[in-house]
């Protein structure tokens, strides 16, 4: 990281403006310098150790995007508060603590020296300050990269918060490939009930294949998947948009066709505002054709405002954690059998109308070093004992052998289907796990996918890499809905560059 006085001189500012507001803020309510100097040092502490504790799991520092989780760790705490650390928290509370203590016991109100106006104009006079200082630096408009780690080493922390802040506000017009099915020569077909294939896309919760790591896994871990392969029209890696985590950037680039490079500051969470103007989908480009669509996600639906977004993204119905009530568990989430078991009674009653059903996996999401290592599982998942450390990975292997499992579940539901069917299967970004990454190596963060059609002709030995906002054009393909010549590449299907 650069040192601050190498800086740019407006990203100085920025933070000589939003320090020199928070204090005022601060100075307000508690009427004590202070006071409220040790308390805003306290909070920018616990600022820095989320961004540390972050970059050290996601490769990515705090941005401004993240605010909104600060709400999510009440609701979801087990999603965040272990990433953290026992200890982090213990610092940042003692901070806190001797931020009080500071304020209360060594300083008295500045009301009892200066009287009411007097506090108050002193108190204006720094918050303009404060505003002038920022006014002057947001003309200068310091330019961002988009490459979280990069700004905050070029900007620092809050200069970078405060420009991704800047960019949110723009507009940020998209044409997505699924509009009107207008992407270049690429042509939708609009086949009648009984032509038209019942669909199954799965995005499958921190799914890669982790034999790569070691070779010491047992090839059965993965033997349904491989059977799958060995059928399927197309297979390979796939570059995603997450490491990880933050599941929605890979999830929103599957569904709207678009690259992140296209969405400027909304690739870091296209939910928040993006997807809330409306983007056409493949759930749309379908539903426009006369399919029921549907998602499955055995967890909560206002988790990143899906069931505020999905109606937007062209989704007739979100069925969530309500709908897995006293449904089997593995570890802390819904299993993916039950998962599994939920979409298979779909198929059966799907009657006549074509149904697209998109699923988002829970079963093998993290934080992995909170469960426990069963005695027999080293034995049933490794040919050879695994080395030391990688309890986390013989944990995520338990679960993977779930959604193994899950998705030949799914091929034998779609197999008992008359007509035509395809399933699509991919993983969404690799499981956080830093101690087997540091035993074994990292990643570099493809996931896998298959396309899989029924009676369909398999191309075996043929692997074809691909990245995921790609992945649901080459589906529609494969299932005949639609056709192309060349379909043009991700990054030249948006018309605007936010």
């Amino acid at each position: 990281m650069l040192p601050f006085w190498k800086w740019p001189l407006a990203a100085l500012a920025i933070h000589l403006g939003v320090w020199l507001g928070l204090f005022t803020c601060l100075l307000l309510v508690l009427q004590r310098p202070l006071f409220a100097a040790s308390a805003l040092l306290a909070g920018m502490l616990f600022l820095v150790l989320v961004s540390n504790a972050k970059y050290h799991a996601l490769r990515e520092p705090f941005i401004f995007q993240d605010f909104e989780y600060f709400s999510d760790v009440f609701k979801h705490p087990r999603l965040y508060l272990p990433f953290l650390g026992a200890g982090k928290a213990a610092l940042a509370v003692l901070a806190f603590g001797g931020a009080v203590y500071a304020g209360l016991a060594l300083e008295e109100s500045l009301l009892l020296a200066l009287s009411v106006g007097d506090f108050l104009t002193g108190s204006a006079m720094l918050a303009l300050a404060a505003g002038l200082v920022l006014w002057w630096a947001a003309r200068r408009k310091l330019v961002v990269t988009f490459e979280a780690a990069n700004d905050l080493c070029r900007l620092g922390l809050l200069g970078a918060m405060w420009r991704y802040g800047e960019e949110e506000l723009l507009p940020c017009p998209l044409r997505s490939p699924f509009d009107g099915g207008s992407a270049g020569s690429t042509k939708a077909t609009n086949p009648s009930r009984g032509e038209a294939a019942h669909l199954v896309v799965v995005q499958s919760e921190s799914f890669f294949d982790p034999r790569r790591l070691d070779a010491g896994i047992r090839s059965e871990v993965l033997r349904e998947f491989d059977a799958l392969q060995a059928e399927s029209a197309c297979s390979g890696q796939l570059e995603v948009a997450a490491w990880g985590a933050n599941t929605v950037r890979t999830e929103f680039a599957f569904l709207s066709g678009l690259a992140g490079e296209a969405l400027g500051v909304h690739r870091f969470n296209p939910y928040r505002r993006l997807a809330r103007q409306g983007v056409a989908t493949l759930a749309s480009f379908l539903q426009a054709r006369g399919y029921r669509t549907i998602c499955v996600h055995p967890y909560a639906a206002s988790f990143y405002d899906r069931h505020k977004v999905f109606p937007r993204l062209g989704f007739d119905e979100f069925i969530d954690i309500r709908s897995f009530a006293g449904a089997a568990r593995s570890g802390p989430y819904v299993g993916d059998l039950a998962v599994a078991e939920k979409v298979c009674s779909l198929l059966k009653s799907a009657g006549e109308q074509p149904l697209f059903v998109f699923v988002i996996s829970m079963e093998n999401h993290g934080p992995l070093h909170l469960e426990k290592m069963r005695p027999d599982e080293a034995e049933r998942f490794y040919s050879r004992p695994p080395p030391a450390g990688c309890d986390e990975l013989t944990i995520y292997l338990r679960h993977l052998r779930n959604a193994d499992r899950m998705a030949g579940m799914l091929r034998a539901g779609l197999e008992a289907l008359p007509g035509r069917s395809g399933l699509c299967w991919y993983g969404d970004h690799v499981p956080i796990m830093p101690d087997v990454y540091r035993t074994l190596g990292a990643p570099a963060g493809q996931t896998d996918y298959f396309i899989w059609r029924k009676n369909g002709q398999p191309k075996p030995g043929i692997r074809r890499d691909l990245k995921v906002e790609d992945l649901g054009s080459l589906f529609l393909q494969e299932m005949g809905l639609l056709t192309a010549q060349s379909l043009p590449s991700s990054s030249a299907r948006a018309s605007t560059v936010c």
